[in-house]
This record gives structure tokens, sequence and C-alpha cells, in this order.
């Protein structure tokens, strides 16, 4: 019988070997595939009522596309909820009436908490109503999305009324809801704001110290209303 040669030995060798690898690893395969569903991201929460927060001059009507979105990302109708108040009035009753409004939602849905998504002057009142008035308890989570929360410049356009003059950089208002701490309680705080703002003068304005502060590239103040990716970014917040 002729001998073969050591290097088509050796190639034998090899490909036998590389067959019972293939072999011995498909079942490890499998598993690991059978396994990844267990490994997936948990669903988020979509239990925990929304009480949106409209800014100066605003209504229930801003947030048309971002209810749209909350629906969308699984919450039930009944559990998303738009505070109007007087946007000419006086920031301090504003607040009082969203902290009348928030206890209301809570006997109407049963929730312990809430979670505020506020825009523009809103941030003024929710903040109000979680740091002043205790509200931080009853809250989960506060989205501020191009809040004045540290006050604007544009506010000098409108001082003839209260609130304006409440929204305007150094007032006694916003003194009192930004000395000490700004994000109180165990309540999650995040901020969305951008340079393309216009409306709050700085821009930085809506940064909040302890809050997860988010720059968007560039958006226009109203324009934030119709974003569906950031509206997209705090229902996840939200749910978290």
């Amino acid at each position: 019988m002729r001998r073969r040669s050591p290097r088509r030995l050796l190639g034998v060798l090899a490909a036998a070997a590389l067959g019972l690898t293939l072999f011995a690893s498909a079942p490890a395969a499998g598993a690991a595939t059978a396994a990844a569903p267990a490994a997936a991201v948990q669903p988020l929460s979509t239990s925990t009522p929304v009480v949106f927060v409209h800014g100066y001059t605003g209504s229930a009507s801003n947030w048309t596309t971002a209810m749209s979105v909350f629906r969308l990302g699984g919450w039930s109708s009944s559990l998303l909820f738009a505070y109007e108040y007087n946007s000419y009035g006086n920031n301090v009753a504003n607040a009082q009436g969203l902290a009348a409004y928030v206890d209301n939602v809570k006997a109407r849905t049963g929730a312990s908490k809430v979670a505020i998504v506020n825009h523009s002057m809103g941030g003024l009142v929710s903040q109000y109503y979680l740091k002043v008035l205790g509200g931080n308890t009853s809250v989960s989570h506060l989205a501020s999305i191009a809040g004045a929360n540290h006050g604007t410049t544009y506010a000098a356009a409108c001082l003839i009324y209260t609130t304006c003059q409440q929204m305007y950089p150094g007032s006694s208002f916003i003194a009192r809801i930004t000395s000490g701490d700004e994000t109180p309680g165990s309540t999650r705080y995040a901020t969305w704001y951008s340079a393309c703002d216009g409306v709050i003068l700085p821009y930085t304005s809506t940064r909040l110290d302890g809050a997860t502060n988010n720059n968007v590239l560039c958006q226009t103040h109203i324009g934030f209303l119709a974003d569906t990716s950031v509206l997209r970014q705090i229902a996840s917040f939200v749910a978290s």
C-alpha cells in the first residue's frame, strides 16, 4: 500500500479537527440563541400618570403631539392630563393650582405619584410646586422642555404682567426656586434645551443642578413641542 505524504496526512487531520470543532460548537450556539430573549431589555413602565404644564400664553392644545407620542409609547389616554393656568396672573397661585390638580389626578387614577412634563414658563410653575410647596413627594419624574428655570431676559417684553416679572432673571421668584437644592427629593429630573431656542435667553437657563441636562443640537422654543425625537426621549425618561 502506498504511504501518504506527511503534508497530506496533516491536511486530513486538520480537516477532521475542524469538523469536530464545528459539530461540538453547534449545541452551544443553539443554547445562546434560546437564551437571548432573557437578556432583552425589560419593557418600560407606562402606568405613571403624566401631567403636562404649558408655558406663557399656552394651553392644553400645545401637548397634542406629545400626547400622541406618549400613547404610541404605551400610555393610555386616561393617564395623560394637561394642566391649564392663568398666564397673566401670579405663578405662586399657578403652582398652588398645580398642586390641587396633581392631587385630583392621583385621586382619579389611584396613583401615588405622577410625572410632570413642562414647557417654558411651565418650568417656573413646576419648580415652585416641587420645591416650595413640597410637591416632589408626589412627583416621580420631572421633564423640563426649554423651561425658564432661571428666567429669561425675553420676559422684558411683557413686564406689565406679574408672571413675566417673576420670569425675569434675578427676580425674587427665581431666587426662591433656585437657591439651595434645585432638584429636591427623590424625583428624577431632566431638561432639554437648545442654543437655537430664541426665547429662553440665555438658553442655558433651562439647566438644573442635579438634573440630567440634554443639549439639543438646534431646536426653536416652539419647535420643541412638535419634535417627536425629543418627545420620545422624554417618554422613555418618564417610563424609566
